[in-house]
Parts: C-alpha cells; structure tokens; sequence
C-alpha cells in the first residue's frame, strides 16, 4: 500500500518476540488477515497481538507515539461501555524489524459491517454510548495537539482540495466540493473533548451482531467531538444514522462538521488506495455515496 512500507514474516516476528520476551517464546506466531493501512497485525498464542508499523521507526519519536497509544488506552478503558486494547508490552528495533512495536490483549470479534451488525439501531445506540462515555472523560485542560484529526476543518483544506482534484473520475467532485465547503466553514465547537478520531468499520467489533468492543487506539486525542460522527456515513444506514444523531444529541453545526470528517477520511482514502486496498477504497467509495445521497 505505500511506497515505504516494510513487510515482516510470522518467522521473523517469533524471532523478535523471542529475542525481547522470552517468557512468550513458545507461543506459536501468525499472520492477522487485516485490511488496515497503518500496521501488520500477528496473533502471538490465543491471547496477544502485536501491532508492527508497515512504515517501521526506530527514532524516539515513534517510541512516545506507541507508548501515548498505550497510555490512552489506560486513561479511557474505566470509563467506556465496551472493551478496549489492554497493552502488554512494548517491543524495541531488533535484527527482524527495525522500529518500535506493541503487544495487546486479543479482542475476539468481527469487523462491523452490513452483513455482521444484527440490528443498525441497537448498534447505534451502544456506539453513541461509548462515544458519549468516551467525550465525557476528563481532558485536564488539554486540547488539540495539532497532530491528529480534530482541529478546525479548514486545517484540511488544502488535502481535501487536492483530494478533489485527484478523484473526477471516481465520484461527482463537483457536488462533494459543495457540501464540503458548507461543513468546512460551520460554527466550531465549543469545547475539545477526549475522541477517538478514527471510527471506522474496522475498528469496531461485534460478537453475535452485538458490538463489544472498540479498537485501535492510534489516533486518540483531544479534539472536535465531531469527529467521532464519522461512522454516521461510513457505516450506519440511513435510519440508524438518525438514531445515532438523536442519542447523541448534536446540533445542525456538529453535525455538518461531522460530515465533513466523513468527507476528509473518505476523499483522501479514495483515490490512495483504489489500487492497492479494495476494502478501504470500498469503504471510501460507500460514505461518500451515503454523503452525496
């Protein structure tokens, strides 16, 4: 998927992990099927998962990235409705990978999907309430640190336009380009809250049609509550979006921001990965649909 991208085998990781953590060596190491863009996933025995960057780091900079994930996963985990990654351990460069990488608790699940939600409501309403659960934690006076999604939208302007430009022969530009501009100049919020900036279908797992848990705690911030909106268009169908909004209780103003969050994530998406990532594209392709419908 990307130009820089490192590829590692079940055979290295197990020579990593059994390098930096031996009390682990004997637990059988396999690739996780997975359709993310950020890391290569490997299940270690029945109970753990490392998470490796496809673009590996070894400097200091993607050391305090990794352990602030696993730092926001402690903060928020006694305070959200649904499980969360519990982290391990964190796992240093070596001979097999030259970046840092994590180990978390396996979460037992499937991807959200039209095919694996039983009920879209029942299922909007127990995401709304984590993201509920999720905004109300304390934020201590932080707010947004410039890096991750949840700053004023205007800050995407420029990558949204690009995007744009990029994609005439993939959706109708021009009507997206319309309703963008009507999101990016809506009234900002009132306040940054704790989000997790990243909802996307295959970050939320269900068991039996029922979501349990939410995972990938990479781009937690403080930022727009808006930005939690997006699985209004890239997942939930249209009657269950109207229950995700009531329960959540926003305005016309988080509203549009929200979409044009669903609009950013989808747009930039698009045309990055028609080619190498079906199911991203898919996804992509799908809320920008929901958005221009």
């Amino acid at each position: 998927m990307h130009a820089d991208q490192v590829d590692v085998t079940a055979d290295q990781v197990a020579a990593l992990v059994a390098g930096q953590f031996p009390r682990w060596r004997h637990l059988p190491v396999r690739p996780v099927t997975s359709h993310g863009t950020v890391n290569a996933l490997f299940r270690l025995g029945d109970d753990l998962v490392l998470r490796l960057p496809l673009r590996p780091s070894a400097g200091p900079a993607r050391r305090d990235e990794l352990h602030l994930e696993q730092e926001n996963a402690r903060r928020i985990a006694g305070h959200v409705p649904l499980e969360v990654p519990e982290p391990l351990a964190l796992g240093a460069p070596g001979d097999h990978y030259p970046g840092w990488w994590a180990v978390y608790r396996w979460i037992p699940g499937e991807t959200a999907s039209h095919h694996t939600i039983a009920g879209a409501g029942s299922f909007a309403t127990a995401l709304a309430g984590f993201v509920t659960a999720l905004h109300r934690v304390g934020t201590e006076g932080r707010t947004w640190d410039g890096v991750y999604r949840g700053g004023p939208l205007a800050t995407q302007d420029a990558e949204v336009q690009r995007a744009l430009t990029e994609s005439t022969h993939l959706v109708d530009t021009v009507r997206l380009a319309g309703i963008w501009a009507r999101c990016r100049d809506a009234a900002p919020a009132a306040a940054d809250v704790w989000i997790h900036a990243d909802l996307m279908p295959g970050n939320l797992l269900v068991r039996d049609g029922r979501l349990v848990a939410v995972i990938d705690l990479g781009t937690v911030c403080v930022g727009d509550p808006a930005v939690d909106l997006m699985p209004a268009w890239n997942l939930l169908p249209a009657g269950a979006r109207e229950v995700y909004r009531r329960a959540l209780g926003v305005d016309e103003a988080a509203w549009l921001r929200g979409q044009g969050w669903a609009i950013v994530q989808a747009i930039v998406a698009l045309p990055y990965y028609v080619d190498t990532n079906p199911v991203m594209a898919a996804t992509a392709r799908d809320t920008l649909a929901a958005i221009l419908a």
